[in-house]
């Protein structure tokens, strides 16, 4: 398998939620993105803002970083927002019924290292990096090797 990158720079936390909602419109049940970055980088801020993209009446989207998952119900599919930092192995993943939810709901992922062998090999993984002269300021790198990624990231972008 061939892998893509993109490497894209967004200047507000504005432009990090448009990308977000653009994106979001792409995404069907089965889709899997992985949101690496240290803490502070705007892997939350990402996730929500496009779980609320794709709300059909607004509500809050708290970060899972104590209850590890958060499903929505959406329009489009059952979104599972979830934050694996607190993982300490990969049999606790199975718990929570990540891997059925990787085939029939779209599932943002946040410290996807934790995730081991049962990371989602379809997946779209976003690094998201703070600019070090601004907090404003996002470098993000999309990496990818299946190629549905290729068709809804020329839409999104």
């Amino acid at each position: 398998m061939t892998l893509h990158a993109r490497s894209i720079t967004l200047n507000s936390p504005e432009e990090t939620s448009a990308l977000a909602a653009r994106l979001g419109a792409e995404l069907r049940p089965g889709d899997s993105i992985l949101l690496e970055g240290e803490i502070g980088s705007g892997k939350t801020h990402f996730a929500r803002s496009l779980i609320q993209s794709l709300m059909s009446e607004p509500e809050d989207v708290p970060s899972p970083t104590f209850t590890l998952v958060q499903a929505y119900d959406t329009p489009t599919s059952e979104v599972w927002h979830c934050d694996l930092y607190r993982l300490s192995s990969v049999d606790e993943i199975e718990e929570l019924g990540l891997s059925e939810a990787f085939d029939s709901a779209i599932c943002l992922i946040e410290w996807p290292e934790k995730l081991g062998p049962l990371m989602p090999e379809t997946a779209l993984t976003i690094r998201i990096k703070t600019d070090p002269n601004t907090m404003e300021k996002r470098q993000l790198t999309l990496s990818w090797s299946d190629q549905k990624w290729s068709g809804k990231l020329e839409n999104a972008i």
